[in-house]
């Protein structure tokens, strides 16, 4: 007999999606710099597709309608249980809903929203497909950091929608804060000074197996390099944007099984 899929804990992180302006041109870069090879997604909001790893779905890419002047931003998705009630949760607390709650073509129901600062989130409950698991992997998402100007309001809003645990970390001056679920860090809150006319916004961090490797193949593909290599206790990374302007981390971690076992904390 077949296992049921395990259906993941509400707020846990399951899903990352890039919204993109030019979808053939961010298949090209992605595609070179994280090995991924790319299939048809859901159709239902604009062209879309999946990236794979071998057998393995690790993300979505999706084109920006041209009438709409969005930001190029990687999407963070999180798992509930139950997408209505989680969207009216969203609303009550400050946030929007710009699109759905929805049904899947996947399997389950998926909204988009935003935090009251402005930094879009997705949400997915997915009807028992297990998503992404961040384990480490190189061509994975291992992390999802929200830059913010100003933390304590934000937090206390994803605290109240996915009963998250919030533990500061650093000196106040850095507002860094780290988002617990089950006592499993899952994602982290830094306030910090933003460029000007950049809003809020979530970063996502792809692990690869060799961070200047990555940096180099990134600029000869257009990309530029936002931060330079930094070194933490989970590995090397650096802040990079893709030739859209998308934000996004590359990571060489340490020990890949700090992805399961201790992820990733206030990068």
């Amino acid at each position: 007999m077949t296992e049921a899929p395990v259906q993941p804990s509400p707020g846990t992180p399951c899903w990352v999606s890039l919204m993109a302006r030019d979808l053939d041109a961010s298949r090209s870069f992605y595609g070179e710099l994280l090995g991924w090879e790319f299939h048809p997604g859901p159709q239902r909001l604009g062209p879309y597709v999946r990236a794979r790893l071998g057998e393995l779905d690790v993300a979505g890419l999706g084109e920006i309608s041209r009438d709409r002047s969005l930001p190029v931003t990687w999407l963070p998705y999180f798992a509930t249980d139950d997408a209505d009630t989680t969207c009216a949760l969203i609303r009550e607390c400050g946030g929007t809903v710009g699109v759905g709650p929805m049904d899947s073509e996947w399997g389950g129901r998926v909204a988009i929203a935003a935090d009251p600062v402005g930094a879009a989130f997705g949400i997915w409950q997915t009807d028992g497909r297990p998503g992404v698991s961040p384990d480490g992997t190189p061509g994975t998402f291992v992390w999802n950091e929200l830059l913010v100007r100003e933390s304590v309001q934000v937090t206390t809003f994803y605290s109240a929608v996915f009963g998250y645990r919030i533990e500061p970390l650093g000196t106040p001056e850095r507002e860094l804060r780290t988002l617990l679920l089950n006592g499993r860090p899952v994602g982290s809150v830094r306030g910090t000074d933003l460029p000007e006319g950049g809003g809020a916004s979530w970063v996502t961090y792809f692990a690869v197996p060799d961070v200047e490797a990555a940096l180099r193949l990134l600029r000869k593909l257009g990309g530029t390099i936002v931060r330079e290599v930094r070194d933490s206790a989970y590995g090397r990374f650096a802040r990079v944007r893709d030739p859209e302007g998308g934000p996004f981390s590359l990571i060489e971690m340490r020990d890949p099984n700090d992805a399961v076992e201790r992820p990733l904390r206030g990068m």
